[in-house]
Formats: structure tokens, sequence, C-alpha cells
């Protein structure tokens, strides 16, 4: 038998990292005012764990393995945003959210697929993934498309699409992470051939 103890942590921490995306997303849209170097050092940060806990939950092999089937390389690609905003926290407002912005569409587009992919598995909320991965992407062209508003403004935007993306990935947790306690080993997968005769 195969241990479930990665695949429950890497759930758990996506539901308790999208959580307080969606908590940090709500601090942004309610206070825009907030320091451009408070924001990045929480951003940098949370991007940061979120992309250790995507690589965890990778190599976790859920059941379906769904949900984790693209997390080795975008929680590589959060990491290297994360220290690149943790840098360079209050400078270059525009680059800031472009970065964030990228990070957000390309979690929303991989989404996309997952829902997609869901579909056949008999996940009946494969929907409401599909509904939240396309308010995702759309929150990130609109934070990388609109990097020269006022500061107020793109803060207001990067509360959108970080509580999207928090939203985005609570629901992928919570319906698509699939975890059997007697879940066979990889090694022991093998194929029944069925005799027609």
């Amino acid at each position: 038998m195969r241990s479930v103890l990665p695949m429950k942590a890497a759930k758990i921490g996506y539901i308790v990292l999208s959580v307080l995306y969606c908590v940090l997303g709500i601090l942004l849209f309610a206070m825009p005012d907030l320091s451009l170097t408070a924001i990045g050092i929480m951003l940098g940060i949370g991007m940061i764990v979120f992309g250790i806990v995507k690589i965890i939950g990778y190599f976790s092999k859920d059941l379906f393995r769904l949900a984790f089937q693209y997390d080795l390389a975008f929680g590589g690609l959060l990491i290297a945003l994360g220290i690149i905003v943790l840098v360079n926290p209050e400078h270059l407002v525009s680059f800031f959210c472009i970065v964030i912005g990228i990070a957000v569409l390309c979690d929303g587009l991989f989404k996309i697929q997952i829902a997609i992919d869901s579909k056949p598995f008999g996940i009946r909320t494969w929907w409401l993934i599909l509904l939240f991965a396309v308010i995702t992407v759309a929150a990130g062209v609109l934070l990388i498309i609109r990097p020269a508003q006022a500061a107020r403004m793109l803060t207001v935007f990067l509360g959108i699409s970080v509580f999207a993306d928090g939203i985005l990935n609570l629901i992928v947790a919570v319906f698509t992470v699939k975890i059997i306690d007697h879940q066979l080993s990889d090694d022991n997968d093998r194929y029944v051939e069925i005799d027609d005769d």
C-alpha cells in the first residue's frame, strides 16, 4: 500500500493556502491603500509557500491525478515569481501586477484543462471548476493589461485576482483530490485482460 500522508498534506495545504489567498484578496480589495511593500512581501511569501505545496502535490499522486498534474512546473514558476516579488516588493508597480497576473492567468488556464479532464471521471462539479477557471483567467488578463492604472485601482484588481485564484484552488482541492486509504502503489498498477470467449 502507498502512504496517503503526502496526498493528505498536499490537499490540506491546498485548502489552507486557498483560504488564505481568499482572505488576502478580500483584504486587498477592502484596503487598497496598503503599502506596496507589505503587499509584495505577503504575496511573495504566499507564492513561494504555495509553489512548495504544489510540488508536494505533484509527487503525492492522488487517485484521479487531476488537481496536481501540472503542479511540478507551475510550483516552480510560483517559487521563482515569489522570489522576484520578494527581492523588490516596493518598486515597479506595473511589473509587480504583471507578475501576479501571469501567475493567476497560468493557474486559470491549467484549471480549465483540469475541469475538462474531470468530466470523464464523473466529477459532477467539473462545470464549477470551469466557471471559476474562466473567471480567474479573466482576472489575470485584466491585471496584466491594466498595469498603468493608479496604485489604488491596481490593488483592487490584485485583490479580485488573488480572491478568484484562491476560490478556484479551493474548489479544485475539495472536489478533485480523492484519497483512498488502501490505494495500491503505482508499482502494483496492472492492466487486467478480459477474455471475450
